[in-house]
Formats: structure tokens, sequence, C-alpha cells
């Protein structure tokens, strides 16, 4: 198993202390830039390709047809070139976001858009008790990053038989999600096998991305809005949060846990 390697830049005094990168990363379609993100220069390949498939750029790997990372003055421009009915529908899509006024959320300028549904989940993977904290005992272990600096988030993906795959790290959340979706699509690891290990809290969007990736379980250590607790019961998402050895909160959908009858959250 590898995990991937990471920036970090000791600081100019010299001391042992480390701080992770930030810089501006653009994702362009064809020439046009549809989101600039603050985010961790690691992992750049998969993060492209996770976006694209997280905001319904796309719907498979195989829609991107070329990707090429590159420096762009003190960023980073992601340039991807889409299938042609892809390229169409993308140039669509942006004509009908321009507007004068937008809501926060890249590549939205809607609130129906920004709470729109997750797509629904079909998956028959379990996890027991011990499952859950052996995978958030691993995700911890392979947090080189946040070990080093303590200023980034994690997201692992859990696969059915092997435990945990990968680990991705990024000074954003969304952003470290992003990167795990990207690798799931270049390895080919189905969704429907898989559960996602967040070392953050549980939005709305995480629930949405989640769902895009065909996961039926969402494990973190950290608490839930109560709008992602809505998205995930809609979803069909089994959310266990507030996570401490064997010891969670259990939100929606139980009947992927073993041992667990009814909700304790």
């Amino acid at each position: 198993m590898s995990f991937p390697t990471h920036h970090i830049r000791p600081l100019s005094s010299g001391g042992a202390a480390a701080l992770a990168d930030e810089v501006p990363v653009a994702l362009s379609y064809g020439g046009t830039t549809q989101a600039v993100m603050m985010a961790t220069p690691a992992n750049l390949e998969e993060f492209g390709i996770g976006f694209s498939l997280t905001d319904g750029v796309v719907d498979h790997l195989t829609e991107i047809e070329e990707l090429v990372v590159q420096h762009a003055g003190q960023g980073i421009d992601i340039q991807m070139r889409l299938a042609p009915f892809r390229a169409k529908g993308f140039q669509s899509r942006r004509r009908a976001q321009m507007g004068p006024a937008g809501c926060g959320l890249c590549g939205i300028d809607s609130i129906e858009e920004a709470l729109r549904p997750a797509a629904h989940v079909q998956s028959h993977v379990t996890l027991s008790r011990a499952d859950i904290a052996r995978g958030m005992t691993s995700l911890t272990g392979h947090q080189a990053l946040h070990n080093t600096t303590h200023a980034v988030h994690a997201a692992g993906l859990w696969r059915a038989g092997h435990g945990l795959v990968a680990v991705r790290e990024d000074v954003g959340r969304h952003n470290a999600l992003d990167k795990l979706v990207g690798f799931a699509a270049c390895e080919a690891v189905p969704g429907s096998e898989t559960a996602v290990f967040l070392t953050s809290r549980v939005s709305v969007e995480m629930v949405q991305k989640t769902a895009r990736l065909g996961t039926g379980l969402i494990v973190a250590v950290s608490a839930p809005t109560n709008r992602a607790v809505q998205m995930a019961e809609a979803a069909g998402i089994t959310l266990v949060t507030r996570v401490r050895g064997e010891r969670a909160d259990i939100h929606t959908h139980p009947h992927r846990l073993i041992g667990a009858s009814a909700h304790v959250a």
C-alpha cells in the first residue's frame, strides 16, 4: 500500500516545526476556469478528477480526455479537456450560471443548487465497531502532513476486505475528499464497496460528494450539521460521527453497522 508524498515547508527560523503549503488552484475546462480553491499542492491530478466528478462536470473518468497541471504565477492551473458532449454541456452550464451574485459555493449560484439532493446510494458494505475503531486509528497513523503541521484535514477510503486503502490530506476538507474521489476513480475502486473516514465535521457538501462516489458510509471524528444528517438520511447513507474508539454517534441507516439496531443520535 502506498500513500502520497506531501509538501512541507520548514519555518525560516530553522526550527523543527513545519507549515503546510496553501496555494490558489484553478480548475479549468477547455480554457475556462470553473473554480479557484485554496489547496495543498499535492495529488493535483486526483484533485482535478475528483472535483470534476463531485461537481457533476463529468460522470466518469473517461469523459476527461486530457489533464495538465500548469504553474500559473503564484498558483496552479489544472487544465482539463472534456469529451465533446461534456464540453458542450459544461459551456451551457456556465452560461446558465452567469449572474451578478453567488451563494459562496464554487461553481454554484443558486440556493436550490446548493441544497440539491444527494444521489441515492445503494451499498451493502457493513462495518463493526472494531472496524470503525481500526479505520480511524489507521487514518490517524497515515496523516503525515497533519502530524507535522497540525493544519490539514484528511479523508480515508476504507474498502471491504482490504481496510484503509488510501488517505489524502489538504488544508481544505472538501479538497481532501475530492482527492480521495479522484483516487477511487483512477484505481477503479467501486464506491459501493467502500466507506469514507473523515477528520472533519460533516457538512451538506461532504455528504453530496460522498454520494457522488457511491459510498454508503461516512465515519467522522467531528459532528455533523443538522442539514447534513437530513441529506444523509434521504440519500441512504449511514452517518457515524464523533468517533472515540468504539464509541460513536449513529445518525442514519444503522443497518450497515454490525450490532447497531437503532439510532444513537
